[in-house]
Protein backbone atom coordinates (compact mmCIF):
# COMPACT_ATOMS: atom_id res chain seq x y z
CA UNK A 1 0.00 0.00 0.00
CA UNK A 2 1.42 3.66 -1.62
CA UNK A 3 1.58 5.90 1.40
CA UNK A 4 -0.02 9.25 1.10
CA UNK A 5 2.39 12.01 -0.75
CA UNK A 6 3.96 14.15 2.00
CA UNK A 7 2.53 17.26 2.75
CA UNK A 8 -0.90 16.05 2.24
CA UNK A 9 -3.21 15.46 5.30
CA UNK A 10 -6.16 13.03 5.41
CA UNK A 11 -7.84 15.05 8.41
CA UNK A 12 -10.72 15.70 6.48
CA UNK A 13 -11.34 12.21 5.09
CA UNK A 14 -10.10 10.36 8.29
CA UNK A 15 -11.98 12.90 10.86
CA UNK A 16 -14.43 14.76 9.24
CA UNK A 17 -16.05 14.50 13.23
CA UNK A 18 -14.11 16.79 14.39
CA UNK A 19 -15.17 19.71 11.67
CA UNK A 20 -19.08 18.79 12.40
CA UNK A 21 -18.31 18.77 15.87
CA UNK A 22 -16.83 22.43 16.05
CA UNK A 23 -19.70 24.23 13.83
CA UNK A 24 -21.87 21.76 16.37
CA UNK A 25 -20.55 23.79 19.44
CA UNK A 26 -20.77 27.27 17.32
CA UNK A 27 -24.70 26.92 16.72
CA UNK A 28 -25.36 25.46 20.96
CA UNK A 29 -22.98 28.31 21.88
CA UNK A 30 -24.51 31.59 19.56
CA UNK A 31 -28.09 29.95 20.77
CA UNK A 32 -27.42 29.79 24.41
CA UNK A 33 -26.04 33.71 24.37
CA UNK A 34 -28.79 34.37 22.22
CA UNK A 35 -31.41 32.90 25.00
CA UNK A 36 -28.83 34.12 27.84
CA UNK A 37 -29.17 37.82 26.49
CA UNK A 38 -33.13 38.04 26.16
CA UNK A 39 -33.42 38.61 22.69
CA UNK A 40 -34.67 35.84 20.83
CA UNK A 41 -36.06 37.53 17.87
CA UNK A 42 -33.72 39.69 15.36
CA UNK A 43 -34.71 43.54 15.60
CA UNK A 44 -36.80 45.02 13.26
CA UNK A 45 -36.39 48.02 11.19
CA UNK A 46 -39.14 50.70 10.71
CA UNK A 47 -40.21 49.45 7.39
CA UNK A 48 -41.06 45.75 9.33
CA UNK A 49 -42.00 47.27 13.12
CA UNK A 50 -43.77 50.51 12.24
CA UNK A 51 -42.68 54.04 13.10
CA UNK A 52 -41.57 57.28 11.55
CA UNK A 53 -39.00 58.24 9.03
CA UNK A 54 -38.21 61.99 8.45
CA UNK A 55 -35.62 62.93 6.20
CA UNK A 56 -33.72 66.71 6.89
CA UNK A 57 -31.68 68.40 4.38
CA UNK A 58 -29.61 70.81 5.25
CA UNK A 59 -29.45 74.37 4.26
CA UNK A 60 -25.89 76.62 4.59
CA UNK A 61 -26.71 80.51 5.13
CA UNK A 62 -26.12 82.68 2.91
CA UNK A 63 -22.11 82.79 2.45
CA UNK A 64 -21.82 79.94 4.43
CA UNK A 65 -21.97 76.96 1.57
CA UNK A 66 -18.70 75.60 2.54
CA UNK A 67 -20.32 74.74 5.63
CA UNK A 68 -21.88 71.62 4.57
CA UNK A 69 -19.19 69.41 5.24
CA UNK A 70 -18.77 65.88 6.82
CA UNK A 71 -17.67 66.93 10.70
CA UNK A 72 -20.47 69.31 10.24
CA UNK A 73 -23.02 67.27 9.26
CA UNK A 74 -21.41 64.12 11.40
CA UNK A 75 -21.78 66.79 14.63
CA UNK A 76 -25.57 67.89 13.71
CA UNK A 77 -26.13 63.24 13.78
CA UNK A 78 -24.22 63.73 17.16
CA UNK A 79 -26.90 66.39 18.59
CA UNK A 80 -30.11 64.81 16.82
CA UNK A 81 -28.95 61.32 18.56
CA UNK A 82 -29.07 63.41 21.84
CA UNK A 83 -32.37 65.03 21.29
CA UNK A 84 -34.07 62.09 19.99
CA UNK A 85 -32.32 59.80 23.23
CA UNK A 86 -33.83 62.76 25.70
CA UNK A 87 -37.50 61.63 23.93
CA UNK A 88 -36.66 58.30 25.76
CA UNK A 89 -36.57 56.40 22.50
CA UNK A 90 -33.59 53.44 22.84
CA UNK A 91 -33.71 52.21 19.16
CA UNK A 92 -33.98 55.19 16.97
CA UNK A 93 -31.36 55.37 13.82
CA UNK A 94 -30.29 58.68 13.05
CA UNK A 95 -27.78 59.13 10.10
CA UNK A 96 -26.41 60.70 7.39
CA UNK A 97 -27.75 60.10 3.61
CA UNK A 98 -25.52 61.80 0.62
CA UNK A 99 -23.78 65.38 1.17
CA UNK A 100 -26.17 66.94 3.01
CA UNK A 101 -29.40 64.83 4.47
CA UNK A 102 -30.02 63.73 7.67
CA UNK A 103 -32.71 60.67 7.90
CA UNK A 104 -34.11 59.82 11.08
CA UNK A 105 -35.85 56.85 12.07
CA UNK A 106 -37.83 56.52 14.56
CA UNK A 107 -39.78 53.13 15.88
CA UNK A 108 -43.10 53.19 16.95
CA UNK A 109 -44.57 53.74 20.32
CA UNK A 110 -43.01 57.23 19.91
CA UNK A 111 -44.52 61.11 19.97
CA UNK A 112 -43.79 61.13 16.28
CA UNK A 113 -45.19 65.17 16.15
CA UNK A 114 -42.28 65.65 19.44
CA UNK A 115 -39.87 63.72 17.33
CA UNK A 116 -40.12 65.67 14.16
CA UNK A 117 -40.43 69.03 16.30
CA UNK A 118 -36.95 68.12 18.14
CA UNK A 119 -34.99 66.66 15.30
CA UNK A 120 -36.16 69.18 12.65
CA UNK A 121 -34.82 72.75 15.15
CA UNK A 122 -31.08 74.30 14.74
CA UNK A 123 -29.17 72.95 18.05
CA UNK A 124 -29.17 75.84 20.83
CA UNK A 125 -26.20 76.80 22.87
CA UNK A 126 -25.55 78.95 25.57
CA UNK A 127 -23.75 79.47 28.40
CA UNK A 128 -25.55 80.45 31.25
CA UNK A 129 -23.91 81.23 34.89
CA UNK A 130 -24.41 78.50 37.36
CA UNK A 131 -26.58 79.68 40.78
CA UNK A 132 -26.91 76.16 42.64
CA UNK A 133 -26.30 72.65 41.83
CA UNK A 134 -26.51 69.39 43.56
CA UNK A 135 -26.33 65.34 42.93
CA UNK A 136 -30.25 64.43 41.90
CA UNK A 137 -31.91 61.19 43.04
CA UNK A 138 -31.31 59.48 46.05
CA UNK A 139 -28.36 61.84 46.94
CA UNK A 140 -30.51 64.77 46.27
CA UNK A 141 -31.06 67.43 49.55
CA UNK A 142 -33.74 68.80 47.80
CA UNK A 143 -32.38 72.41 48.51
CA UNK A 144 -30.54 74.82 46.28
CA UNK A 145 -26.36 74.48 47.76
CA UNK A 146 -25.10 77.41 46.42
CA UNK A 147 -21.80 76.82 48.34
CA UNK A 148 -19.91 73.33 49.54
CA UNK A 149 -20.72 73.80 53.16
CA UNK A 150 -23.65 71.09 53.89
CA UNK A 151 -24.34 70.25 50.66
CA UNK A 152 -23.67 67.16 48.10
CA UNK A 153 -22.15 69.91 45.85
CA UNK A 154 -18.65 69.51 48.43
CA UNK A 155 -18.27 66.35 47.71
CA UNK A 156 -19.25 65.62 43.94
CA UNK A 157 -17.68 66.51 40.42
CA UNK A 158 -19.84 69.57 38.44
CA UNK A 159 -18.83 68.52 34.84
CA UNK A 160 -20.38 66.17 32.31
CA UNK A 161 -19.18 62.46 32.69
CA UNK A 162 -16.73 63.12 29.67
CA UNK A 163 -15.16 65.98 31.84
CA UNK A 164 -12.46 64.43 34.83
CA UNK A 165 -12.23 67.23 37.52
CA UNK A 166 -10.32 69.72 38.89
CA UNK A 167 -10.18 69.70 42.43
CA UNK A 168 -9.52 72.30 44.87
CA UNK A 169 -8.68 71.85 48.46
CA UNK A 170 -11.54 72.88 50.82
CA UNK A 171 -12.53 72.15 54.50
CA UNK A 172 -15.94 70.64 54.84
CA UNK A 173 -16.49 72.32 58.60
CA UNK A 174 -15.86 75.70 57.13
CA UNK A 175 -18.55 78.22 56.49
CA UNK A 176 -19.37 78.99 52.91
CA UNK A 177 -20.30 82.52 54.21
CA UNK A 178 -16.72 83.42 55.08
CA UNK A 179 -14.17 85.45 52.79
CA UNK A 180 -11.26 82.87 53.90
CA UNK A 181 -13.17 79.89 52.73
CA UNK A 182 -11.60 78.01 50.14
CA UNK A 183 -14.25 76.27 47.60
CA UNK A 184 -14.81 72.95 46.57
CA UNK A 185 -14.76 73.21 42.72
CA UNK A 186 -14.09 69.66 41.11
CA UNK A 187 -15.60 71.75 37.60
CA UNK A 188 -12.84 72.34 34.57
CA UNK A 189 -10.59 75.74 35.04
CA UNK A 190 -11.15 78.27 32.40
CA UNK A 191 -8.25 80.58 31.28
CA UNK A 192 -6.51 82.60 28.75
CA UNK A 193 -3.76 79.96 28.81
CA UNK A 194 -2.74 78.03 32.08
CA UNK A 195 -5.15 77.68 34.71
CA UNK A 196 -4.66 80.05 37.70
CA UNK A 197 -6.38 79.12 41.17
CA UNK A 198 -7.53 82.19 42.91
CA UNK A 199 -9.75 82.36 46.24
CA UNK A 200 -13.02 83.75 45.38
CA UNK A 201 -14.14 86.38 47.90
CA UNK A 202 -18.05 86.46 48.41
CA UNK A 203 -20.78 83.62 47.52
CA UNK A 204 -24.31 84.91 47.15
CA UNK A 205 -27.46 83.01 47.56
CA UNK A 206 -29.56 81.90 44.93
CA UNK A 207 -32.24 83.79 45.00
CA UNK A 208 -30.09 86.81 44.98
CA UNK A 209 -28.55 85.13 41.62
CA UNK A 210 -31.96 84.28 40.45
CA UNK A 211 -34.14 87.70 40.98
CA UNK A 212 -35.69 90.69 39.51
CA UNK A 213 -34.09 90.49 35.88
CA UNK A 214 -33.86 86.99 36.06
CA UNK A 215 -36.92 85.54 37.14
CA UNK A 216 -39.34 88.42 37.53
CA UNK A 217 -39.19 88.80 41.13
CA UNK A 218 -39.60 86.80 44.45
CA UNK A 219 -42.73 84.60 43.68
CA UNK A 220 -40.91 83.49 40.56
CA UNK A 221 -37.78 82.74 42.20
CA UNK A 222 -39.76 80.17 45.01
CA UNK A 223 -41.66 78.69 41.76
CA UNK A 224 -37.51 77.94 40.45
CA UNK A 225 -36.64 76.54 43.66
CA UNK A 226 -39.73 74.52 43.98
CA UNK A 227 -38.96 73.47 40.25
CA UNK A 228 -35.39 72.66 41.20
CA UNK A 229 -36.25 70.72 44.68
CA UNK A 230 -38.61 68.75 43.24
CA UNK A 231 -36.51 68.05 39.90
CA UNK A 232 -35.13 64.29 39.22
CA UNK A 233 -32.73 64.32 36.80
CA UNK A 234 -32.75 60.27 37.18
CA UNK A 235 -35.56 60.58 35.13
CA UNK A 236 -35.60 60.53 31.65
CA UNK A 237 -39.05 62.56 30.96
CA UNK A 238 -38.39 64.94 33.94
CA UNK A 239 -34.55 65.49 31.91
CA UNK A 240 -36.57 66.29 28.79
CA UNK A 241 -38.81 68.45 30.64
CA UNK A 242 -36.11 70.46 32.69
CA UNK A 243 -36.36 74.02 31.61
CA UNK A 244 -39.55 73.84 28.95
CA UNK A 245 -41.05 76.66 28.38
CA UNK A 246 -37.75 79.23 29.52
CA UNK A 247 -36.59 81.85 27.53
CA UNK A 248 -32.48 82.70 27.12
CA UNK A 249 -33.40 85.79 29.60
CA UNK A 250 -34.67 83.87 32.17
CA UNK A 251 -33.21 81.73 34.75
CA UNK A 252 -33.97 78.04 34.81
CA UNK A 253 -33.24 74.04 35.67
CA UNK A 254 -31.49 72.04 33.77
CA UNK A 255 -29.77 68.27 34.18
CA UNK A 256 -26.00 67.17 33.39
CA UNK A 257 -24.04 64.43 34.24
CA UNK A 258 -20.62 64.22 36.29
CA UNK A 259 -17.66 62.25 35.83
CA UNK A 260 -19.05 59.48 38.22
CA UNK A 261 -22.08 59.19 35.97
CA UNK A 262 -24.08 60.82 38.47
CA UNK A 263 -27.07 62.96 37.46
CA UNK A 264 -27.21 66.52 38.94
CA UNK A 265 -29.68 69.18 38.92
CA UNK A 266 -28.61 73.07 38.57
CA UNK A 267 -30.50 76.52 38.58
CA UNK A 268 -28.74 78.49 35.89
CA UNK A 269 -28.95 82.10 35.49
CA UNK A 270 -30.10 83.65 32.52
CA UNK A 271 -28.38 83.34 29.27
CA UNK A 272 -24.94 85.82 29.27
CA UNK A 273 -23.52 84.52 25.79
CA UNK A 274 -24.98 82.71 23.12
CA UNK A 275 -23.58 79.98 21.15
CA UNK A 276 -23.73 81.95 17.65
CA UNK A 277 -20.96 83.89 19.61
CA UNK A 278 -18.10 81.36 19.50
CA UNK A 279 -16.18 81.64 16.44
CA UNK A 280 -14.08 78.56 16.44
CA UNK A 281 -13.49 75.25 19.12
CA UNK A 282 -11.12 73.00 18.98
CA UNK A 283 -9.26 69.95 20.59
CA UNK A 284 -6.01 70.65 21.12
CA UNK A 285 -2.89 69.01 22.53
CA UNK A 286 -0.87 70.98 25.07
CA UNK A 287 2.63 69.30 24.96
CA UNK A 288 4.46 73.03 26.51
CA UNK A 289 2.53 73.46 29.56
CA UNK A 290 1.58 69.51 29.74
CA UNK A 291 -1.89 70.76 30.25
CA UNK A 292 -2.78 67.34 27.92
CA UNK A 293 -6.14 67.90 25.93
CA UNK A 294 -7.70 70.87 26.33
CA UNK A 295 -10.77 72.61 24.61
CA UNK A 296 -9.99 76.21 23.25
CA UNK A 297 -12.77 78.90 22.00
CA UNK A 298 -12.38 81.64 19.94
CA UNK A 299 -14.80 84.30 20.23
CA UNK A 300 -16.70 86.64 17.60
CA UNK A 301 -15.97 90.31 18.65
CA UNK A 302 -19.21 90.69 20.74
CA UNK A 303 -18.47 87.51 22.26
CA UNK A 304 -15.80 88.64 23.21
CA UNK A 305 -16.88 91.57 25.21
CA UNK A 306 -19.69 88.98 26.96
CA UNK A 307 -17.55 86.65 27.26
CA UNK A 308 -15.17 89.24 29.30
CA UNK A 309 -18.08 90.66 31.53
CA UNK A 310 -19.46 87.37 32.94
CA UNK A 311 -16.26 86.00 33.12
CA UNK A 312 -15.65 89.00 35.61
CA UNK A 313 -18.80 88.57 37.46
CA UNK A 314 -18.14 84.71 38.18
CA UNK A 315 -14.66 85.32 39.43
CA UNK A 316 -15.50 87.26 42.19
CA UNK A 317 -17.88 84.51 43.44
CA UNK A 318 -17.44 81.15 45.63
CA UNK A 319 -18.23 77.50 44.48
CA UNK A 320 -20.29 76.64 42.55
CA UNK A 321 -20.98 80.46 41.51
CA UNK A 322 -17.69 80.70 39.99
CA UNK A 323 -19.28 78.44 37.30
CA UNK A 324 -20.54 78.93 34.20
CA UNK A 325 -22.58 76.06 32.43
CA UNK A 326 -22.26 75.20 28.62
CA UNK A 327 -25.88 74.34 28.00
CA UNK A 328 -27.01 72.41 24.81
CA UNK A 329 -30.87 71.89 23.92
CA UNK A 330 -31.63 72.32 28.09
CA UNK A 331 -28.24 69.87 29.25
CA UNK A 332 -25.50 70.81 30.87
CA UNK A 333 -22.48 69.32 29.26
CA UNK A 334 -19.95 70.92 30.91
CA UNK A 335 -19.32 73.18 33.83
CA UNK A 336 -15.78 75.43 34.37
CA UNK A 337 -15.22 77.19 36.75
CA UNK A 338 -13.37 81.00 35.94
CA UNK A 339 -11.19 82.32 38.49
CA UNK A 340 -10.50 85.72 36.79
CA UNK A 341 -11.68 87.48 33.85
CA UNK A 342 -11.15 86.83 30.21
CA UNK A 343 -10.79 90.15 28.35
CA UNK A 344 -8.43 88.22 25.27
CA UNK A 345 -11.29 87.00 23.52
CA UNK A 346 -10.00 83.70 23.67
CA UNK A 347 -10.39 80.98 26.56
CA UNK A 348 -8.96 77.28 27.44
CA UNK A 349 -10.80 74.70 29.13
CA UNK A 350 -8.35 72.66 30.56
CA UNK A 351 -8.39 69.03 32.97
CA UNK A 352 -8.11 65.73 32.73
CA UNK A 353 -8.89 65.52 29.11
CA UNK A 354 -9.06 62.24 26.46
CA UNK A 355 -8.41 63.13 22.68
CA UNK A 356 -12.15 62.03 22.81
CA UNK A 357 -13.78 63.92 25.33
CA UNK A 358 -12.17 66.96 24.04
CA UNK A 359 -13.49 66.36 20.80
CA UNK A 360 -16.96 65.55 21.80
CA UNK A 361 -17.14 69.13 23.88
CA UNK A 362 -15.44 71.12 21.07
CA UNK A 363 -18.12 69.87 18.67
CA UNK A 364 -20.67 70.77 20.41
CA UNK A 365 -19.23 74.13 21.55
CA UNK A 366 -18.97 74.49 17.38
CA UNK A 367 -22.58 73.27 16.66
CA UNK A 368 -24.37 76.30 18.59
CA UNK A 369 -22.11 78.35 15.80
CA UNK A 370 -23.17 76.30 12.67
CA UNK A 371 -24.34 78.10 9.88
CA UNK A 372 -26.76 75.26 8.94
CA UNK A 373 -30.28 74.75 9.47
CA UNK A 374 -32.25 71.61 8.35
CA UNK A 375 -35.84 71.96 6.44
CA UNK A 376 -37.64 68.99 6.10
CA UNK A 377 -38.15 66.67 2.59
CA UNK A 378 -40.36 64.29 3.99
CA UNK A 379 -41.97 62.37 6.80
CA UNK A 380 -42.89 58.82 6.19
CA UNK A 381 -45.34 56.95 8.63
CA UNK A 382 -45.20 53.04 8.71
CA UNK A 383 -47.68 51.52 10.55
CA UNK A 384 -47.00 48.45 12.28
CA UNK A 385 -49.41 46.33 10.48
CA UNK A 386 -48.53 47.42 7.22
CA UNK A 387 -45.02 46.54 8.60
CA UNK A 388 -46.05 43.37 9.53
CA UNK A 389 -47.71 42.65 5.99
CA UNK A 390 -44.25 43.41 4.47
CA UNK A 391 -42.83 41.22 6.59
CA UNK A 392 -45.14 38.52 5.72
CA UNK A 393 -44.73 38.86 1.91
CA UNK A 394 -40.86 38.82 2.64
CA UNK A 395 -41.27 35.56 4.42
CA UNK A 396 -43.47 34.09 1.73
CA UNK A 397 -41.19 35.09 -0.92
CA UNK A 398 -38.14 33.47 0.81
CA UNK A 399 -40.32 30.16 1.43
CA UNK A 400 -41.11 29.93 -2.21
CA UNK A 401 -37.89 30.25 -3.28
CA UNK A 402 -36.74 28.13 -0.83
CA UNK A 403 -38.97 25.47 -2.05
CA UNK A 404 -38.15 25.86 -5.72
CA UNK A 405 -34.94 25.40 -4.78
CA UNK A 406 -35.15 22.30 -2.53
CA UNK A 407 -37.57 20.81 -5.35
CA UNK A 408 -34.68 20.94 -8.22
CA UNK A 409 -32.61 19.50 -5.59
CA UNK A 410 -34.02 16.34 -4.88
CA UNK A 411 -35.08 15.52 -8.71
CA UNK A 412 -31.78 16.35 -9.33
CA UNK A 413 -29.34 15.10 -7.22
CA UNK A 414 -31.93 12.81 -5.17
CA UNK A 415 -30.33 11.33 -2.00
CA UNK A 416 -27.78 14.81 -2.00
CA UNK A 417 -30.66 16.76 -1.52
CA UNK A 418 -30.24 15.67 2.28
CA UNK A 419 -27.15 16.60 2.68
CA UNK A 420 -28.10 20.26 0.75
CA UNK A 421 -31.27 20.57 2.40
CA UNK A 422 -29.46 19.77 5.82
CA UNK A 423 -26.90 22.86 4.79
CA UNK A 424 -28.97 25.08 4.14
CA UNK A 425 -30.93 24.51 7.14
CA UNK A 426 -27.69 24.92 9.59
CA UNK A 427 -26.46 28.08 7.44
CA UNK A 428 -30.54 29.49 8.23
CA UNK A 429 -30.02 28.49 11.84
CA UNK A 430 -26.26 30.59 12.15
CA UNK A 431 -28.16 33.40 10.08
CA UNK A 432 -31.07 33.91 12.69
CA UNK A 433 -28.92 33.54 15.59
CA UNK A 434 -25.99 36.12 14.64
CA UNK A 435 -28.74 38.11 13.46
CA UNK A 436 -30.37 38.15 16.55
CA UNK A 437 -27.38 38.84 18.88
CA UNK A 438 -26.51 41.98 16.23
CA UNK A 439 -29.53 43.72 17.08
CA UNK A 440 -28.63 44.44 20.78
CA UNK A 441 -24.92 44.36 19.80
CA UNK A 442 -24.36 46.73 17.32
CA UNK A 443 -28.05 48.00 16.31
CA UNK A 444 -28.85 46.55 13.05
CA UNK A 445 -32.30 46.22 12.77
CA UNK A 446 -33.92 43.67 10.21
CA UNK A 447 -35.90 45.65 7.19
CA UNK A 448 -37.45 44.66 4.29
CA UNK A 449 -34.64 44.97 2.06
CA UNK A 450 -32.00 42.44 4.85
CA UNK A 451 -34.78 40.05 4.24
CA UNK A 452 -34.34 40.78 0.28
CA UNK A 453 -30.74 39.79 0.54
CA UNK A 454 -31.09 36.58 2.80
CA UNK A 455 -33.53 35.26 0.22
CA UNK A 456 -31.04 36.25 -2.21
CA UNK A 457 -28.20 34.12 -0.33
CA UNK A 458 -30.57 30.98 -0.66
CA UNK A 459 -29.23 30.94 -3.81
CA UNK A 460 -26.08 31.39 -3.55
CA UNK A 461 -25.41 28.83 -0.85
CA UNK A 462 -26.86 25.91 -3.09
CA UNK A 463 -24.93 27.01 -5.56
CA UNK A 464 -21.68 26.14 -3.37
CA UNK A 465 -23.30 22.60 -2.88
CA UNK A 466 -23.69 22.31 -7.33
CA UNK A 467 -20.52 23.02 -7.59
CA UNK A 468 -18.78 20.54 -5.26
CA UNK A 469 -21.70 18.07 -6.08
CA UNK A 470 -20.67 18.22 -9.79
CA UNK A 471 -17.09 17.91 -9.30
CA UNK A 472 -17.64 14.79 -7.20
CA UNK A 473 -20.25 13.37 -10.63
CA UNK A 474 -17.49 14.27 -13.09
CA UNK A 475 -14.87 12.17 -10.95
CA UNK A 476 -17.11 9.30 -10.88
CA UNK A 477 -18.08 9.61 -14.29
CA UNK A 478 -14.12 9.09 -14.97
CA UNK A 479 -14.70 5.61 -13.43
CA UNK A 480 -13.52 6.63 -9.94
CA UNK A 481 -15.33 5.67 -7.09
CA UNK A 482 -17.06 7.71 -4.45
CA UNK A 483 -14.73 7.59 -2.03
CA UNK A 484 -11.86 8.97 -3.64
CA UNK A 485 -14.01 10.68 -6.05
CA UNK A 486 -15.16 12.74 -3.09
CA UNK A 487 -10.91 14.19 -1.81
CA UNK A 488 -10.08 14.34 -5.59
CA UNK A 489 -13.04 16.65 -6.58
CA UNK A 490 -12.20 18.86 -3.14
CA UNK A 491 -9.58 20.60 -4.18
CA UNK A 492 -11.03 21.97 -7.55
CA UNK A 493 -14.34 22.97 -5.89
CA UNK A 494 -13.12 24.91 -2.94
CA UNK A 495 -11.43 26.92 -5.67
CA UNK A 496 -14.16 27.95 -7.42
CA UNK A 497 -16.30 28.43 -4.03
CA UNK A 498 -13.97 30.85 -2.85
CA UNK A 499 -13.42 32.70 -5.76
CA UNK A 500 -17.38 32.93 -5.48
CA UNK A 501 -17.98 33.85 -2.87
CA UNK A 502 -15.11 36.59 -2.72
CA UNK A 503 -16.80 37.92 -5.73
CA UNK A 504 -20.48 38.12 -4.00
CA UNK A 505 -18.51 39.29 -0.54
CA UNK A 506 -17.01 42.06 -2.47
CA UNK A 507 -20.32 43.25 -4.45
CA UNK A 508 -21.94 43.74 -1.03
CA UNK A 509 -19.25 45.81 0.89
CA UNK A 510 -18.73 47.92 -1.79
CA UNK A 511 -22.44 48.64 -1.62
CA UNK A 512 -22.69 48.88 1.79
CA UNK A 513 -19.98 51.15 2.01
CA UNK A 514 -21.14 54.03 -1.42
CA UNK A 515 -24.46 53.48 -0.30
CA UNK A 516 -26.98 54.72 3.09
CA UNK A 517 -30.17 53.57 4.88
CA UNK A 518 -31.88 50.67 4.12
CA UNK A 519 -29.97 49.67 1.06
CA UNK A 520 -27.01 49.02 3.78
CA UNK A 521 -29.40 46.58 4.97
CA UNK A 522 -29.89 44.22 1.88
CA UNK A 523 -25.60 44.87 1.70
CA UNK A 524 -24.82 43.84 5.04
CA UNK A 525 -27.29 40.78 4.92
CA UNK A 526 -25.70 39.89 1.47
CA UNK A 527 -22.13 40.03 3.07
CA UNK A 528 -23.30 38.19 6.22
CA UNK A 529 -24.73 35.33 4.38
CA UNK A 530 -22.02 34.82 2.17
CA UNK A 531 -19.18 34.80 4.99
CA UNK A 532 -21.69 32.01 6.45
CA UNK A 533 -22.14 30.06 3.18
CA UNK A 534 -18.34 29.77 3.63
CA UNK A 535 -17.96 28.24 7.05
CA UNK A 536 -21.01 26.12 6.28
CA UNK A 537 -19.38 24.56 3.28
CA UNK A 538 -16.10 24.03 5.17
CA UNK A 539 -16.93 22.80 8.18
CA UNK A 540 -20.06 20.92 7.64
CA UNK A 541 -20.86 20.21 3.75
CA UNK A 542 -17.94 19.09 3.11
CA UNK A 543 -17.05 16.70 6.21
CA UNK A 544 -20.69 15.43 5.82
CA UNK A 545 -20.60 14.26 2.38
CA UNK A 546 -17.08 12.20 3.85
CA UNK A 547 -19.50 10.72 6.18
CA UNK A 548 -22.05 9.43 4.03
CA UNK A 549 -19.36 8.51 1.11
CA UNK A 550 -18.26 5.44 3.53
CA UNK A 551 -22.41 4.31 3.80
CA UNK A 552 -23.51 1.66 1.60
CA UNK A 553 -26.08 3.49 0.01
CA UNK A 554 -24.08 6.29 -1.28
CA UNK A 555 -20.85 4.04 -2.09
CA UNK A 556 -22.38 1.15 -4.32
CA UNK A 557 -24.28 3.81 -6.16
CA UNK A 558 -27.63 3.57 -5.64
CA UNK A 559 -30.29 4.67 -7.67
CA UNK A 560 -31.89 7.06 -5.52
CA UNK A 561 -28.60 8.10 -4.38
CA UNK A 562 -27.54 10.57 -7.35
CA UNK A 563 -24.39 8.78 -7.63
CA UNK A 564 -25.08 5.78 -9.67
CA UNK A 565 -22.30 5.31 -12.24
CA UNK A 566 -24.51 4.11 -15.12
CA UNK A 567 -26.94 6.83 -15.05
CA UNK A 568 -23.86 9.40 -14.91
CA UNK A 569 -22.70 8.05 -18.26
CA UNK A 570 -19.30 6.67 -15.75
CA UNK A 571 -16.75 5.29 -18.24
CA UNK A 572 -15.29 1.24 -16.85
CA UNK A 573 -12.29 1.49 -15.00
CA UNK A 574 -9.07 2.24 -16.42
CA UNK A 575 -7.18 -1.52 -16.38
CA UNK A 576 -3.47 -2.17 -17.23
CA UNK A 577 -3.28 -5.32 -19.59
CA UNK A 578 0.23 -6.92 -20.14
CA UNK A 579 1.76 -7.71 -23.91
CA UNK A 580 1.95 -11.02 -24.92
CA UNK A 581 5.54 -12.28 -24.21
CA UNK A 582 8.11 -12.40 -26.88
CA UNK A 583 10.30 -15.92 -27.40
CA UNK A 584 14.32 -15.57 -26.66
CA UNK A 585 16.87 -13.72 -28.94
CA UNK A 586 18.99 -16.52 -30.43
CA UNK A 587 20.84 -17.67 -33.62
CA UNK A 588 18.70 -17.97 -36.54
CA UNK A 589 18.82 -21.37 -38.55
CA UNK A 590 19.36 -21.00 -41.92
CA UNK A 591 16.97 -23.40 -43.26
CA UNK A 592 14.10 -21.90 -41.04
CA UNK A 593 15.11 -18.54 -42.85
Amino acid sequence: MAAPKKGRSASAQSKPGRSLALILIAIVALTGGMFLSGHTTPRLGIDLAGGTSITLRAVPEAGQESAINKTNMDTAVDIMNRRVNGLGVSEAEVQTQGRDNIIVNIPKGTNSEEAQKQVGTTAKLYFRPVVATEVSGAAATGSPSPSPSGSASGDKATDKATDKATEKATDPSTSSSSPSATPTSQGRAVTDGLKADATPSTSTSPAASASPSASGGAADTGKLEAQYAALDCTDKKARAKAGDGSKPTDSTVACGQNSQGQWQKYILGPAEVDGTDVDKAEAVLNTTTGAGWTVTMKFTDGGSKKFAAITGKLAQNQSPQNQFAIVLDGEVVSDPYVSQALTGGNAEISGNFTQESSQSLANMLSYGALPLTFKEDSVTTVTAALGGEQLQAGLIAGAIGLALVVLYLVLYYRGLALIAVASLLVSGALTYVIMALLGPTIGFALNLPAVCGAIVAIGITADSFIVYFERVRDEIREGRSLRPAVERAWPRARRTILVSDFVSFLAAAVLFIVTVGKVQGFAFTLGLTTLLDVVVVFLFTKPLLTLVARSKFFSSGHSWSGLDPKRLGAQPPLRRTRRPAQPAAGPVDPKEA
